[in-house]
């Protein structure tokens, strides 16, 4: 066998085009709230960083009623009851 390579076998591998209108991160930091489904949701918004911009407002809406639920349950869990009035006191 022969180790000398034909042209035919030869591959060349293109570097790809700067394209600045191309999809690329923002490379924004997300600092962790701490609160696992919030994190979750704005984990979310590096999906945006391989759409064209137009592919953004989606993504952006659903982070947005991800949050706006995250929110939403943090009113509706149980906590200490709110105050009653004495039944003897007056209208206020």
């Amino acid at each position: 066998m022969s180790e000398s390579v034909s042209e035919a076998e030869i591959v060349t591998v293109a570097e790809p085009e700067y394209d600045p209108a191309a999809p690329a991160p923002l490379n924004v930091p997300r600092t962790p709230t701490g609160n696992a489904e919030v994190d979750d949701q704005l984990d979310r918004l590096a999906d945006t960083d391989h759409l064209a911009t137009d592919g953004h407002v989606e993504v952006y809406e659903d982070v947005h009623r991800g949050l706006r639920d995250a929110l939403t349950a943090l009113d509706a869990r149980p906590g200490s009851p709110a105050p009653t009035r004495h039944p003897t006191a007056a209208p206020q």
